[in-house]
């Protein structure tokens, strides 16, 4: 079945339908049809399709709350204490969950503690 036929089931007369056809080869080549719009027209358009949108807020000052690693937190107290017991006294948690700084013979040293994933 063609496209004649399926137009004039449409409800278009075949004199109605054979000027569709025409019109949209008319159009596929690029030709300018009197149903166009004009350039304002064009313009109006654009500002009626265009939708206003909220901007997007991004809250960057709230931190995520970590929650307490007590194992590490043992880790780091044994550490100490092992320290401790070797004679070392200047000793400096930084982080409770992660560094401790020492001085052992006139050397800075600090121990990092890490729990890499899986």
């Amino acid at each position: 079945m063609g496209q004649l036929e399926n137009l004039m089931k449409l409800g278009l007369t075949e004199t109605e339908a054979k000027q569709v056809l025409e019109d949209d080869k008319k159009i596929d080549r690029g030709e300018k049809m009197p149903f166009d719009l004009s350039a304002d027209k064009v313009k109006e358009t654009r500002k009626y399709r265009q939708t206003d949108r909220a901007p997007t807020v991004y809250n960057w000052q709230n931190k995520r709350e970590r929650k307490p690693n007590d194992e590490k937190r043992l880790l780091i107290d044994v550490i100490r204490y092992c320290l401790e017991d070797s004679g070392v006294n200047e000793i400096e948690i930084t982080n409770a969950e992660r560094q401790i700084d020492f001085i052992f013979n006139d050397t800075r040293y600090r121990i990092v503690l890490s729990a890499p994933r899986k």
